[in-house]
């Protein structure tokens, strides 16, 4: 399970971070693979819409990655700084994959099996161009994927922070374009998560087709379920 970790301010060098790591794995052989992979997840905790994962390579064999130098977690980013970053990960990532789960495959499998399912596909689509992969905090218990769960690392690994940051902008793009199918919830604003104007609407209106039935007081609002909710607002 993804441990709880308190998050300050982006460390001095996530580059350096998976620097380190490449070197560790070859435990004072040449290293010969410099490319590291990262993946991470965005909509865990909202009431609507997927899941998405994504996965992103950096080739540290390359060039320095102009532009990135403030990359850091998407949650400590602001919209307009995620938008800013998205493009030049996509320009300076060697490999980029994304994966999304639908709210039904949610509520039939479950929130977490459905996570750790993501995560590892994202990877599995990689091909296993990448010496080592990065995941922030959880044990995928997947051997051939060579992950390594490090909890914080998406402000720790640049690989991780990048896909946390692609994962991000593809899901909250994803739910504003589906804002004009759903005029009533509101997705535009919050994209899903547990707000105060979400929350209003679902008692309003009930659910709609992309939310997650499973998740408390979105199948049954009117039982006033969202007084103990504690998911937090859109990011």
């Amino acid at each position: 399970m993804k441990q709880a970790s308190s998050k300050g301010r982006r460390v001095s060098n996530p580059f350096r971070f998976d620097r380190n790591l490449l070197d560790e794995a070859a435990s004072g052989a040449p290293v010969r693979d410099l490319r590291v992979a990262g993946t991470d997840e965005a909509g865990r905790g909202c009431l609507a819409g997927p899941l998405v994962a994504a996965a992103v390579v950096f080739d540290y064999s390359g060039t320095p990655f102009k532009g990135l130098e403030r990359l850091t977690d998407s949650k400590l980013m602001t919209r307009e700084g995620r938008e800013a970053v998205y493009p030049l990960v996509l320009a300076r990532a060697a490999r980029v994959s994304c994966i999304a789960v639908s709210p039904a495959t949610i509520d039939r499998v479950g929130l977490h099996r459905c996570n750790l399912a993501a995560l590892a596909d994202s990877l599995a689509s990689l091909d296993g161009e990448y010496a080592l992969a990065v995941v922030d905090g959880f044990d995928l218990k997947r051997p051939e994927l060579r992950a390594r769960a490090i909890v914080g690392a998406d402000y720790k690994s640049a690989a991780v922070a990048a896909a946390s940051v692609v994962a991000k902008v593809v899901r909250d793009r994803l739910m504003r374009s589906l804002a004009a199918d759903y005029p009533a919830y509101g997705f535009e604003e919050h994209v899903g998560y547990a707000t105060d104007r979400h929350r209003t609407a679902l008692r309003a209106h009930g659910p709609s087709a992309i939310h997650r039935l499973s998740f408390q007081g979105v199948a049954s609002p009117q039982l006033g379920l969202f007084d103990q909710d504690e998911q937090s607002g859109a990011e």
